[in-house]
Parts: structure tokens; sequence; C-alpha cells
């Protein structure tokens, strides 16, 4: 009873850890691409709005870094999560070759993964040869890689992912900047920035059960310092 036990306590670690691993890869196309638009936009916006005070010259900088930062994440994010998923499908590759070649040699390294977990050895054998009877591919991707079979990352879906959050993201700033009164613009456009990098650490936090407060003042510091360092370059030039 007691290796059951201990059998079940691993195998919902292992759930855990792919449902925490499964919800920081959705977020890490999101809120990063919208962290990056934010950012990025809000950097031109302040460089250039020191330069000129032409409102349609602000909007167009802004508009254009908006474009080019959307592009360049979707773009980033598809070749990225398109080797990952290449090197995915060469580890269950190598896996069936390893699986024609040396069974036994397989069974063994289950075996040695689940007495490393806490089952005795005896327990270890009678479980991975009971697996490897089962579902042998399926049983070494997730013992070698924490991988499941068949559930590869879609790249499309990063790339669009990206792509949209980026978009959202810059128009914050551009919007505050752009179609506020001329004499709170800058005011509007720090407000701007503040509250959406706020939001994108918070939700960040709370779907990676992340720390709250950390994460949105981490956000915060960023955002202003972005601000502070692109306004004075603005200044220099």
């Amino acid at each position: 009873m007691k290796e059951m036990a201990s059998l079940t306590k691993i195998k919902n670690k292992k759930h855990e850890h792919t449902t925490l691993e499964q919800k920081l890869n959705t977020l890490r196309a999101g809120v990063l691409g919208s962290n990056d638009g934010i950012l990025t936009v809000v950097g031109v916006l302040f460089s250039v709005a020191v330069a000129t005070s032409n409102r349609f010259t602000i909007f167009i900088a802004g508009l254009a870094d908006l474009l080019a930062c959307a592009f360049s994440m979707a773009s980033g994010e598809f070749a990225s999560v398109s080797t990952q998923k290449d090197t995915e499908k060469a580890a269950v590759m190598k896996e069936q070759r390893l699986l024609k070649q040396n069974y036994a040699q397989e069974v063994q390294t289950v075996a040695a993964y689940y007495h490393e977990q806490g089952v005795t050895h005896e327990t270890a054998i009678e479980i991975a040869r009971e697996l490897m009877q089962k579902k042998p591919l399926e049983t070494l991707t997730d013992v070698k890689y924490n991988l499941k079979l068949g559930q590869y990352m879609n790249p499309w879906d990063a790339a669009v992912a990206s792509l949209i959050s980026a978009m959202l993201g810059g128009v914050f700033p551009l919007a505050a900047m752009t179609l506020s009164p001329a004499n709170y613009m800058w005011q509007a456009t720090i407000f701007a920035v503040c509250l959406s990098v706020s939001l994108t650490g918070y939700l960040s936090a709370k779907l990676g059960n992340g720390l709250v407060k950390i994460a949105i003042l981490r956000n915060l510091l960023i955002g202003i310092l972005t601000m502070i360092i692109h306004y004075s370059v603005g200044i220099l030039l």
C-alpha cells in the first residue's frame, strides 16, 4: 500500500509540474508580448515627443514601431517554438530507435527513475515493466523529457498570441500620447504605461501562481526606468 501511495504521489507531482509548465508556455507568448509592445512603443514615443511636438509625427513613429515590434515578436515566437517542436520530435525518434536496439536498458532507465523518486528497487522494476509493456514510447518520453507524446506546441498559435498581445500592449501608450489633450499627453502616457504594465504583472503572477505584489512592482520599475531612459535620450539628441 505504501508503495502504491508513493507512486500516486509521484504521478500527482508530475501532473502539477506539467500543468504549471503549460501555463508558463502560454504566458510566455502572451504576457511577454504585451510587455514588449508597451515598453518598445513608449520608448519610441518618449524619444520622438521630446524632439518634436507634432502629434502626427509622434503617431506615425509610434505606429511604425508598434507594427515592427508585433511582427518581430511573432516571427521570433514562431522560430523559437518551431525549434522546440523539432527538438521534441527528434527526442521521440531517438527513443523509438533505442526501444528497438536495447529494450532491456530502457526498462532499467524507467526503473531507475521511479527508484530515485522514493520507491524500492523491486517495486520500481515492477512499475517499469508494466508501463513498458502497455505504453513504452509514452513512458520513456515522459520519464526522460517530461514530454507528453503528441502534445507539441503549435508555432502558429504562439506567433498569433504574441502578435496580438504585442499590438494590444502598444496601443495603450500610443493612444494616450496621441489622443489625449496636448497639455496632458505626458501625464496620460505615464499613467497608461504604469497601469498597463501593472496589469500584465498581475496577470502573469495570477496565472503562473506567482507573487502578485512582486510581479506588479517589478513591471512598474521596468516601465518607469524605460520611460526615464528614453526621455533622457530624446533630450540629449
